[in-house]
Order: C-alpha cells, then structure tokens, then sequence
C-alpha cells in the first residue's frame, strides 16, 4: 500500500500516517527502488488499533502500547491493555457510587438547622477524606464557599455547604473536572437536580463508547500481534 492507501484503510489523514511512523507507533515502512514508502497488513493492523485505542485510553497510551509491539515487546503492551481496561473498570466503578450518592444527597431535607452543626475546614475535610487544601481549592473556585461571623474569624461549613461539598466530592470521584463541577452546581438549587441525573447518564454514555473503542483498538492489535508472529516465522 502507498501513504494515501494506508490512510484510507485506516480511516485518518496521510499526514497523520507520516507522524506515526515518525513517532514509533508504525513499523518503518519498506521503500521502493525510487524511495516512496510501502506499507503492509501489518501497518493497516497498526493504524486501526492506534484508532480505537487512542479513542478509549488516550492517544498518549495508544502510542505508549503500539511502540512495546514495534519494539518486539508484546507482553508489555498486553500489560499496559490490561491497566487500560482496570482503570475504565475503575471508573464506571466510581461513577456508579457517585450517581448513587447524589442522587441520596440532594434528597437530604437540610432542616432545624443550629449554629452548632456548622463545620471547619479541618472537620469536613476529615468527613470527606480530603485535603484541607482541597477545601480551600473548592473555596477559591467558587464551588463551596463557607461563611465566616467576621473578616478575622475561621471559615465555617453550614449543612447546606456540607451537603454541597459532598456533592462536589462525589463528581470529582467520578471524573469531573473543577470547571464541569462548577457548571452543575446550579442544578443543586430546586428543580433543575433532574439535570445532574441526565448529565451523569451522559458520562455512563462515554464510558462506553470508550470500552466499544477499546475493543475495535484490542481486536485490530491482536491482528497485528498475529501478523508480527507470522512475519517472523513464515513458516
């Protein structure tokens, strides 16, 4: 196959072939007489296998895994497959509690509430299992913001903020990062927590599109595997 073959077959740019060469994620390919590159099965193996497993683990992974093959170390690759898949594992695992969680918290009626039940940094963050610098990263983002009785005085969690916190805690477990938090926030407040529920389900969504794109990723390098076997053994 020619660049522009190659590209086609594996559903990308030929520029984007050239810079996987370039980066070690290809086997180098064959040149003609003249100079122009040759590529084989085993480059379109390559090329399909870095697709899916760029979509499901990253592209720095995907580079990462196909160099172990190109470098003949296969079993470090499969072992890096298996992180992979472990650390998806993990967060459909976290996601699963978090959606749980929530959906408990922001029924929590917040009432008779006293001064007293107020919380310090030090305190929630040991409820939470947190940092009180995480606390105080929260503060600073605009995510829970404790009051405080003077300009001097500690800051103070009210049960409200506590609940808020948890909330913030649990969608941080589940992936979110501090700016996509912030944009859910408002959905705490009266009928729009239906919306945390959808946004949730959406990122359940993605979780597997990700383990489909694993597998096309797995299938297209246990091709490749094979193709490599057989090139080195003709037989």
């Amino acid at each position: 196959m020619r660049t522009v073959d190659l590209a086609r077959a594996g559903g990308c740019s030929v520029q984007q072939v050239r810079n996987l060469e370039r980066d070690g994620v290809l086997p180098p390919a064959a040149r003609t007489a003249a100079g122009y590159r040759v590529y084989d099965e085993r480059h379109r193996w390559a090329v399909l296998a870095y697709q899916g497993l760029s979509r499901g683990a990253g592209p720095v992974q995907a580079k990462q895994l196909l160099r172990a093959v190109v470098s003949g170390e296969p079993e470090q690759a499969l072992a890096s497959l298996d992180g992979v898949h472990a650390a998806l594992h993990r967060e459909r695992q976290e996601l699963a509690r978090a959606r749980e969680a929530v959906a408990v918290i922001v029924a929590e009626p917040v009432e008779d509430v006293r001064p007293s039940d107020a919380m310090s940094v030090a305190e929630l963050a040991e409820a939470l299992g947190v940092r009180p610098s995480t606390l105080r990263h929260w503060d600073a983002e605009g995510l829970v913001v404790p009051g405080r009785a003077g300009p001097r005085a500690a800051r103070r969690y009210t049960p409200a903020d506590v609940a808020t916190a948890r909330v913030v805690h649990q969608l941080r477990r589940a992936g979110y990062g501090v700016r996509a938090v912030a944009e859910l926030l408002p959905a705490l407040q009266g009928a729009g927590r239906g919306e945390l529920g959808t946004v949730l389900t959406a990122r359940d969504a993605a979780l597997t599109g990700r383990s489909r794109a694993l597998v096309e990723g797995a299938a297209a390098l246990a091709e490749l595997l094979r193709s490599n076997e057989k090139a080195a053994d003709p037989r």
